[in-house]
């Protein structure tokens, strides 16, 4: 496995492969993939656009991440702005990069290729703080969950629907940048 940075024509390149991660990642349904396919496309020409990919020896997708600047008038910005209380706002979506998506296939899972995105990305990543939102889950048994506290990651905003999905998301943030790995002891 290889870890990549990905430019915006990288990512439109492998867009099928994407769109198919992501598909098996959060369990939609084909019509939702359709439309998750045009929103994908048009995000890669967002103001501070990073994408890292982990790819397999024989070049397949293994996993990928994305995220850009969160300005106003972007939909998920706006939709968690008017959620928040003003100091909470201001606190949190000023200068944030917001990591838009981070996926890896469920037969990969459990070998750090997350971490390893999770950690790249940010990396690359310009602003003071960043955000993600993420589907409400057993914070024990949930490797997202567990992969998003190890990285310091705390609570924004808990139990939050976003129009046209039917689950409960948890909006997490952290300030950037990263501290240096820790050495293995």
């Amino acid at each position: 496995m290889r870890l990549v940075p990905w430019s915006p024509d990288d990512l439109v390149r492998r867009l099928d492969d994407v769109v198919a991660v992501y598909g098996e990642a959060m369990g939609y349904r084909a019509d939702l993939l359709e439309a998750r396919r045009g929103y994908i496309a048009t995000h890669v020409r967002r103001p501070g656009f990073r994408a890292v990919a982990t790819l397999t020896t024989a070049g397949h997708l293994a996993g990928f991440g994305y995220g850009y600047h969160s300005e106003p008038g972007q939909w998920w910005h706006d939709q968690v702005h008017r959620a928040l209380e003003p100091a909470t706002r201001r606190a949190w979506l000023t200068d944030c990069f917001e990591v838009v998506e981070l996926h890896v296939r469920p037969p990969m899972q459990g070998h750090r290729l997350g971490a390893r995105q999770l950690r790249a990305l940010l990396t690359m990543a310009e602003g003071q703080r960043t955000l993600l939102s993420t589907p409400e889950a057993d914070e024990q048994r949930s490797r997202a969950w567990r992969l998003y506290r190890r990285f310091g990651f705390v609570d924004v905003l808990r139990h939050f629907r976003f129009p046209g999905d039917e689950r409960d998301f948890a909006v997490l943030g952290r300030d950037l940048p990263l501290p240096p790995p820790t050495p293995p002891a």
